[in-house]
């Protein structure tokens, strides 16, 4: 059964259906499409007009289409990827190590969404933490930011201390004053036990 989705067109040109990414051209970046997924293709309506087919991609796949970028729209893109770059570039020198492997690719803005997820990440769980990650995550080539996520997540999980348990008050639990003795008390005792004798 073909299945559809409404994909909203980003600035880097990537629309996603069924957590795949696919390129769609300039023109309709900030569009809501029209998505139908079947067992081998995706096709792309605006307004009912098909404007584009591609062939369907596993989750997390990317299909990219160079003609989806226009030569005089290149330099804004370049801009932006420039920006991107300086900004890992403060965070640490491997996370500025891992943002240099993703744009090195002959069409960098493809991977800005890369970038993008990889400073928030820092963002999120700190500099230095993601920076030490991104050591191990360049010396096995491994440039996903999906997994550089999970790996933070199992750091952070093993460093989190183990809850503290509290013991819940005593319902009826005495103040202390309550077992305290009485001089007043004592002294009467031992004067009628005195007598007595």
């Amino acid at each position: 059964m073909p299945r559809w989705s409404t994909p909203k067109i980003a600035r880097d040109h990537f629309a996603q259906v069924e957590r795949a990414l696919y390129t769609l051209p300039t023109r309709l970046i900030g569009r809501t499409l029209d998505a139908r997924a079947d067992r081998s293709l995706v096709r792309f309506y605006d307004r009912g007009r098909l404007v584009k087919t591609c062939t369907k991609l596993p989750p997390g796949g990317r299909h990219i289409d160079p003609e989806d970028y226009p030569e005089h729209k290149r330099g804004y893109a370049m801009r932006d990827i420039e920006f991107l770059q300086k900004t890992a570039d403060e965070l640490g020198p491997s996370i500025s190590a891992m943002a240099r492997r993703l744009l090195d690719n002959p069409l960098p803005w493809t991977r800005m969404r890369s970038v993008q997820a990889l400073i928030s990440l820092a963002r999120r769980y700190g500099a230095e933490r993601v920076d030490a990650t991104c050591v191990t995550a360049l010396a096995h080539d491994m440039l996903s930011m999906h997994r550089l996520r999970r790996m933070l997540e199992t750091a952070v999980a093993e460093t989190k201390p183990e809850p503290t348990r509290t013991l819940p008050p005593g319902r009826f639990l005495r103040p202390s004053q309550h077992f305290a003795l009485n001089p007043t008390t004592t002294t009467t005792t031992t004067t009628t036990t005195g007598e007595s004798s």
